[in-house]
């Protein structure tokens, strides 16, 4: 039987204000699909950490500003060279004043988007799911 191998990544729903809206950035992964800045943690570094360092290599984006609370775990299973891969990934929400976005490499494109426009766009539920508790704790922040 094969070992089934763990993976952990952090990842971060980044959020900008433009006119009085929020704006959530997404990557179009060569894969096909669209989501947010993510990437496998490193030893010793914190989820936190993983997250900015992430952010960083994928959008050149830095000045980030974590939301406190809001932490959201997914976990999902794929194959990779033909083994089977679990995965456990943790969100956070940030805002960046920066919406100058220099994608990396890892992929083809890039988009600001309201929450409307991001859940359509979004591939996977669960980063629908992020989206959606990002987008109402924000809400919640408005009132």
């Amino acid at each position: 039987m094969m070992v089934m191998i763990k993976q952990r990544s952090a990842g971060i729903v980044l959020f900008s204000r433009w006119n009085d809206k929020n704006r959530f950035l997404l990557l179009h992964y060569p894969s096909g699909h669209w989501d947010f800045v993510k990437g496998k943690m490193e030893s010793g570094e914190s989820a936190r950490e993983t997250a900015v360092r992430e952010t960083k290599e994928e959008t050149g984006i830095t000045d980030i500003v974590f939301l406190e609370d809001f932490e959201e775990w997914i976990e999902y299973d794929f194959q990779f060279q033909g083994r089977p891969v679990h995965k456990k990934v943790v969100f956070f929400l940030a805002e960046t004043k920066t919406t100058d976005v220099k994608i990396s490499h890892e992929h083809l494109d890039f988009a600001w988007m309201d929450y409307g426009a991001a859940m359509e766009k979004t591939t996977f539920d669960n980063a629908k799911t992020v989206l959606t508790k990002a987008h109402m704790l924000l809400l919640d922040k408005t009132l």
